[in-house]
């Protein structure tokens, strides 16, 4: 495969986009395209060993910055890492592009100026696996604050047609995240989005509160990018905290420091499970090409195993599958076609 790396995306870079490249390009031999600032890139990979490894730099002479606005800089930055990098996709020379960079930027560009909409497709929406041991979706996780019943209809849509083809699961459980699983409960989105699921084909189980997703109840969760955002960002800060504390209380005497080196292995497991790195990012779902965005405070492991996700969606053919799950999907899933 030949995949995309944006060099100039994380917080960091290029260090962290660079070395996790380099890291995905010996563990799984494919060619790695990183696009960014030829010089710094260069500077970047002498840092490495890169004997052997199929690596090459395609040079972008901007950068859509983290405080840029996407929309206004997807029109001004045309010659920007995402655009270069995008163009390669379109063109069909790379099968997959990763960003650990702004997230509305990769959104604009991708949707308005290179890869375009897959056909029936009302929005795009970034899918997200939480990193428990049920591995369940959450879409959309940031790309669109605002929706209508419609689009979480197809996001619905679209989360199931990927985890069917990631995580091999048949017919995925589909619910609606709310503030409580009675149908009355939720506002007006909610009480609207509710029959068109129920009436849509998928294995639709109901609405779902966030406990009982982060217990497993549903193999994909669909809420709004402003909500999703939000549940994600408070389960990692939760997450972060708890960690500090039982880190804290363990080393707070001897008998516990004790317990803690005895415990050290299982705490090792559960964070290894729990680590968002993991997952490496959120896959932009509806956009006509594979497309992974990271965090941008991603490491160099992070940014390795975005590019696992990507190569593992060009393989599994996510595109193609969503494509053809439009076309055969009922009347109302497509209807209000923009």
């Amino acid at each position: 495969m030949r995949i995309v790396v944006d060099a100039m995306g994380s917080d960091a870079h290029p260090a962290p986009d660079v070395a996790g490249a380099v890291m995905a390009a010996r563990e799984f031999g494919d060619e790695i395209i990183l696009v960014g600032d030829q010089p710094r890139v260069e500077a970047e990979l002498a840092k490495h060993d890169t004997t052997g490894l199929p690596l090459r730099i395609q040079h972008a002479s901007q950068v859509i910055e983290m405080t840029d606005k996407p929309g206004e800089a997807s029109r001004t930055k045309k010659d920007s890492s995402m655009h270069v990098g995008l163009r390669l996709v379109k063109e069909g020379e790379a099968d997959a592009f990763v960003s650990a960079g702004n997230t509305g930027g990769v959104l604009a560009v991708a949707t308005l100026h290179t890869l375009r909409r897959i056909r029936g497709v009302l929005r795009p929406a970034l899918g997200v696996i939480f990193p428990i041991k049920e591995r369940p979706m959450l879409i959309d996780n940031g790309a669109n604050a605002d929706c209508k019943p419609e689009y979480l209809l197809q996001f619905g849509l679209m989360g199931s047609l990927y985890v069917e083809r990631i995580l091999g699961l048949s017919n995925p459980r589909v619910a609606l995240l709310s503030n409580g699983e009675e149908e009355g409960k939720g506002n007006e989105l909610i009480k609207e989005t509710i029959p068109l699921l129920a009436s849509s084909g998928l294995n639709y189980v109901g609405n779902i509160e966030p406990k009982e997703f982060m217990r497993g109840h549903a193999d994909v969760g669909v809420t709004d990018g402003f909500t999703g955002n939000l549940v994600i960002k408070t389960a990692e800060s939760v997450a972060s905290y708890m960690s500090d504390q039982i880190r804290e209380e363990l080393m707070s005497n001897p008998l516990t420091i004790l317990g803690g080196l005895l415990s050290r292995p299982a705490f090792k497991r559960i964070r290894r499970q729990l680590d968002p790195d993991e997952v490496g990012g959120a896959p932009l779902l509806g956009v006509n090409g594979v497309v992974v965005i990271a965090h941008g405070r991603s490491n160099t492991y992070a940014v390795k195993q975005a590019v696992r996700q990507a190569r593992r969606m060009v393989e599994m053919k996510v595109v193609e599958a969503i494509a053809t799950g439009l076309e055969k999907a009922p009347t109302q899933v497509v209807a209000g076609e923009e």
